[in-house]
């Protein structure tokens, strides 16, 4: 049997990447992805964008069990914490379940440190002054296209002038 490679990021669900090879024909210049529906067991392709927008790499410390969701899928209740993770769709760096609760805080503790670490790195990144301008270009670009929304939408408004047309001095 193969083993899960992948795992869709909305659907769940495992897959196995089989190989790569550059498209011919209409899809010339860009590259697909060969992969199978191991639950399925069909073979599919898709483009190299749509791989890695839909799909994401299994880690070594997801939970073999749910592929890292944290949810029931033996029983497809999405209510309902994976028995195997305790819900935290993470297991021991060894790829096995916590059999205590210290070994299950350590696997909490390491989910933690994760996280902390990515929010430090956004933090860092937000704090860049290009990043700084750009939202800042960006935010007043929308607040002018939100005004001139919002005048169009009053001029083609019923107004009191002849026709229903709004008296606008021009």
């Amino acid at each position: 049997m193969t083993q899960p490679t992948h795992t869709h990021r909305e659907n769940g669900g495992k897959y196995a990447e089989l190989q790569q090879h550059q498209g011919t024909g209409p899809l010339e210049g860009q590259w697909l992805i060969i992969y199978e529906d191991l639950d399925k067991g069909i073979q599919s392709g898709t483009t190299q964008d749509d791989w890695m927008q839909n799909w994401r790499p299994l880690l070594i410390d997801d939970c073999p069990v749910c592929l890292g969701s944290g949810h029931d899928h033996i029983k497809g209740n999405k209510d309902r914490p994976c028995g195997h993770c305790y819900g935290l769709g993470k297991v021991r760096t060894d790829g096995e379940a916590a059999t205590d609760m210290w070994e299950l805080a350590t696997v909490a503790a390491d989910i933690i440190t994760r996280q902390e670490h990515e929010l430090r790195n956004l933090r860092r990144i937000a704090q860049n002054p290009a990043v700084q301008a750009l939202i800042e270009q960006q935010r007043q670009q929308a607040i002018d296209e939100s005004t001139a929304r919002q005048e169009q939408e009053w001029r083609r408004g019923k107004g009191h002038g002849p026709h229903g047309q709004r008296h606008t001095g021009d």
